[in-house]
């Protein structure tokens, strides 16, 4: 009976309801999952210097370290917190928690619900690192590219920090729990936006205001607050104009005239100069043909110089009329840009804004009384200016140009080229041949104002004188021999020895110093006939014989002393060589 009792004593009795619920209550706590990386409530044990202990319902308890609260002194035990966990055990048996990691991973739940690539947040700068910034958007830290900061790259990323800006989210990765922002991508779809808006509003004639925005060498780009307009350098004045810094500079504010709107490609074409009259409205009753004028070279160029005779206003001088007397071959060899010179208009063509002017027309032209000046017959003095390869260009005074022909250079030889005479700069005499003012054109003579020496040949010679010279030329029918400058006489071959000649080049050569006879004299056809073998004869006993004359006329037959002499002057020093005809 005892060990009844005892047994009876010690069974438990049956359990009152509210007793078993809280006991399921507890079990079903006691046996909850717990999942690594689920965040869950914990109630915190105890608050240390260093740790928070926090109890989750687990076996164990999780130390917190101290620093992932931002005011520990707000911290009490039996608070509930939420934490992440980490790990359900660690090397000690408890479980690894984290209130900081828990908090970032709740508020990053929070913005990806309310956020997605593409959507708009707003942030707050917080501070700077390689490559962007770091902006705060609702307690996660997001990145922000340097490159995305502005429209325009930025160079102080300093200047954004503590800033609030709205940004466009371009990337989230939910992995890695990073997002990255730009800036410049939502100002410019703001832009864009108001781009439209602009360009909507924008009509061909309006007057806008905007701001040099940047300099290219062919014009200007302006902001029209927000929209960028192309004032080209034609478009910024009337008048020339070598760079588009001359109207405009980088930030000043000025008003144009709206010229071109392309709303498909989104341009806009701007003018400066359409502010103003246009200066060739009426400008042939402001220039008429005839009117003098006064103006400034703005330009010049090879064939002509351009001058401005008021602003946007220019006509062309072209070289041919610079000067009456001068050949200009560049208008810089007269003319430099910034000087004033006087013009005459004339022509005017305003459909095309061409000015014809000439300088000239300003001068008396002195071709007009070039026949009072120069009459036929006078004698001139001037000096060798040019050459061409049918006579020398003389100037004379005034300017004036007389040719001479290389006809009229000598009396007694044939002149292939001026420079066989003349030398450029050298000071001659002239007797004026003939004068044509229509064709500004003056003929002049050298040899003209020399006298001809086979004038008074007759004086000088007779047939049957013996004379001295030199042999300068030789001919396969005879040998020339200088008597004195400009006088040369033909000995035929048949006339060189008493010995039949087979050879002129045998017997003779250039230099040799030679006697003859003359036994021909012709001033009219300017020659004279030689006989070698007949210098030995005695004087009384000379006679001009049918042979010698025989000789010379066989030299007619061949051309004729007079082609004898143009054939072998024909040929220079160079090409002449003894018996070279011969063969």
């Amino acid at each position: 009976m005892a060990n009844d009792t005892t047994q009876t004593e010690l069974a438990p009795g049956p359990a009152e309801p509210q007793d078993r619920a809280a006991l399921a209550a507890l079990y079903e706590e006691t046996m909850r999952p717990f999942a690594e990386g689920s965040i869950v409530k914990g109630t915190i044990l105890e608050v240390r210097p260093n740790e928070v202990l926090v109890d989750i319902g687990y076996k164990s308890e999780g130390v917190i370290p101290a620093s992932e609260f931002r005011d520990l002194s707000a911290v009490k035990a039996g608070d509930q917190i939420d934490v992440l966990l980490e790990g359900i055990e660690d090397e000690a048996g408890m479980v690894v928690l984290s209130h900081e990691k828990a908090l970032q991973k709740l508020k990053w739940d929070r913005l990806i619900q309310k956020c997605s690539e593409g959507g708009v947040v707003q942030g707050r700068v917080v501070s700077r690192v390689k490559g962007g910034l770091i902006v705060d958007v609702d307690g996660v830290d997001a990145f922000l590219p340097g490159s995305q900061a502005d429209l325009t790259p930025a160079h102080d990323l300093d200047a954004y920090v503590g800033q609030t800006f709205d940004f466009k989210v371009l990337k989230i990765n939910h992995e890695r729990h990073n997002i990255v922002v730009s800036r410049r991508e939502l100002l410019e779809e703001q832009r864009n936006e108001k781009r439209r808006e602009l360009l909507a509003d924008l009509k061909v004639g309006q007057i806008r205001k905007g701001t040099v925005k940047n300099i290219t060498d062919f014009g200007a780009f302006i902001d029209l607050d927000g929209l960028d307009g192309l004032l080209h350098v034609t478009d910024m004045s009337w008048g020339r104009i070598a760079h588009p810094r001359e109207m405009v500079s980088v930030g000043q504010e000025i008003e144009v005239v709206v010229l071109d709107v392309n709303q498909e490609k989104g341009h806009v074409s701007l003018g400066l100069k359409q502010k103003t009259p246009n200066p060739w409205t009426d400008v042939e009753k402001k220039y008429p043909v005839g009117s003098r004028l006064r103006g400034r070279v703005v330009n010049v160029a090879p064939y002509g110089a351009f001058v401005e005779l008021e602003p946007g206003v220019e006509g062309l001088v072209h070289v041919s009329e610079m000067s009456w007397t001068k050949r200009i071959t560049r208008a810089s060899d007269l003319l430099s840009t910034g000087q004033e010179v006087d013009v005459v208009v004339l022509n005017v063509n305003a459909e095309e804004k061409k000015i014809a002017l000439g300088m000239r027309q300003c001068e008396e032209n002195p071709w007009d009384a070039v026949r009072e000046r120069y009459p036929i017959g006078s004698r001139v003095r001037g000096v060798i200016r040019n050459f061409t390869s049918y006579g020398a260009f003389v100037e004379l005074p005034d300017g004036i140009d007389g040719m001479i022909h290389v006809s009229d250079m000598s009396w007694t030889r044939k002149v292939n080229h001026p420079s066989e005479i003349f030398k450029k700069g050298d000071e001659v005499e002239a007797v004026v041949l003939e004068v044509n003012p229509e064709q500004q054109r003056i003929s002049l003579g050298y040899k003209q104002a020399q006298e001809d020496p086979w004038s008074s040949i007759t004086s000088r010679y007779k047939v049957g004188q013996k004379v001295k010279g030199t042999v300068s030329k030789l001919a396969s029918f005879g040998a020339f021999v200088k008597l004195e400058e400009g006088i040369d006489g033909l000995v035929h071959i048949s006339q060189i020895s008493d010995q039949r000649v087979e050879k002129v080049k045998d017997v003779l050569r250039v230099g040799q110093e030679v006697e003859a006879r003359i036994v021909r004299i012709d001033p009219v056809e300017r020659k004279i006939g030689l006989s070698i073998k007949a210098a030995s004869m005695p004087d009384e006993e000379f006679q001009v014989s049918e042979e010698m004359l025989q000789g010379l006329k066989g030299a007619d037959e061949l051309g004729g002393l007079a082609g004898a002499f143009d054939e072998a002057f024909n040929l220079t020093e160079k090409e002449w060589k003894p018996g070279t005809k011969e063969e």
